[in-house]
């Protein structure tokens, strides 16, 4: 069972440089550290799995098909995540209450009237997610989910793709809430808008559940604050600029410096394809103009400067470009723990049981690990 993240920490006691991995905590008790438990499927390289830990969930369960993704993932969690879903039962996989998954954008087949919008999705991999909220349904669990997407999912195949999804989700009994954010509003140097996808069991939290979003943060981060300068390796050779980067027909890239104050494109996964004219390029390098560097991206994906990337620097470029701006992903996290949380609550008031713990709910479940396995120093 997963428990917690493998990861080089530096807590207030004093302790640096810290491995923590699941052997130095009990799993069971790493549990009972969480407000939440939580499944990852198509994990990537982790970044959803990071916000919600931020936000005080516990992994119990990943899975992630891409043999790269997998290992960048094992680097910095100890763990190679299971592989392709689809063969996995729901009873492989560990109760849990929130499912968390960024899926593949796929066509549906045309809907039956007596079969159903669930049966629309069978061969995508959207289906598999329907299968394990469904399946595990029988135990209670889960009680909520968050499904991210980029916005075009809503006008794919003439909306029909939209409209299967909401439905089917509503069939299989929760109450669904959607919003498109924007990653620029919640603290990173990057536009990048996705549409987040939440529901709830309605008949754990009550038809009448509401949800709101987050709002984003009054303070915005601009990419000149996170360059790095006279950077080697990165550079774009001469040839390449004059034949791809600047050919008048083909789009401008965006350029940035030092003094550009603003959010950069959206980072994506084929970035390091210079001939496809849709990114962010910096005036630096000995040929004047390069790449993002590795802990660029990390900083636009909000990421910490010590994730490790043992892939090479394309695969980087396509992890990150296919990951989630964590600082998004953890703001919507919080607000279903706070819904989970009100949920216990109401449930101990009912048993005449005091809430135990309020002030724990919210904040890095790894930080709580840490501070409970290493005592602090005298």
């Amino acid at each position: 069972m997963v428990t917690d993240m493998n990861k080089r920490y530096t807590n207030g006691n004093g302790h640096s440089n810290t491995i923590i991995t699941p052997s130095l905590f009990p799993p069971e008790q790493a549990q009972e550290l969480a407000d939440f438990t939580f499944i990852d499927l198509f994990a990537g390289i982790g970044g959803t799995r990071i916000g919600f830990e931020r936000a005080g969930g516990m992994s119990v369960f990943s899975s992630e098909w891409d043999k790269d993704s997998q290992k960048t993932y094992q680097a910095n969690f100890g763990e190679i995540p299971h592989g392709d879903i689809t063969k996995i039962s729901a009873d492989e996989i560990p109760d849990f209450d929130v499912l968390v998954a960024g899926f593949p954008c796929q066509p549906f087949s045309s809907i039956g009237k007596r079969q159903g919008f669930m049966h629309a999705t069978q061969g995508t991999l959207f289906y598999d997610i329907l299968r394990i909220l469904k399946d595990k349904k029988r135990n209670g669990q889960p009680k909520a989910f968050l499904l991210e997407n980029v916005p075009g999912i809503t006008t794919h195949d003439g909306g029909n793709t939209f409209k299967v999804i909401i439905k089917s989700l509503e069939e299989i009994g929760y109450k669904v809430f959607t919003k498109i954010l924007d990653a620029a509003d919640f603290g990173v140097p990057q536009q990048r808008k996705r549409i987040y996808i939440v529901g709830f069991r309605k008949d754990i939290f009550g038809d009448d559940i509401e949800f709101d979003f987050p709002k984003g943060t009054n303070k915005k981060a601009y990419i000149c604050d996170y360059l790095e300068e006279n950077v080697d390796g990165y550079t774009i050779s001469k040839h390449l600029q004059e034949v791809y980067l600047f050919k008048k027909d083909d789009g401008r890239p965006m350029l940035i410096d030092k003094s550009s104050k603003i959010q950069v494109k959206t980072l994506v996964s084929t970035y390091h394809k210079i001939q496809r004219l849709t990114g962010t390029f910096v005036k630096d390098g000995a040929t004047g103009v390069r790449l993002l560097t590795v802990n660029e991206c990390k900083a636009i994906m909000g990421f910490d400067k010590d994730f490790i990337i043992p892939v090479s620097r394309t695969q980087m470029y396509r992890q990150m470009g296919n990951s989630v701006a964590i600082p998004a992903v953890q703001a919507v996290a919080a607000k279903i723990a706070e819904k989970l949380k009100q949920l216990n609550e109401r449930k101990e008031v009912k048993s005449g049981r005091p809430t135990t713990e309020p002030e724990r709910v919210g904040g890095d479940i790894t930080e709580r690990i840490v501070d409970r396995v290493l005592p602090a120093k005298p």
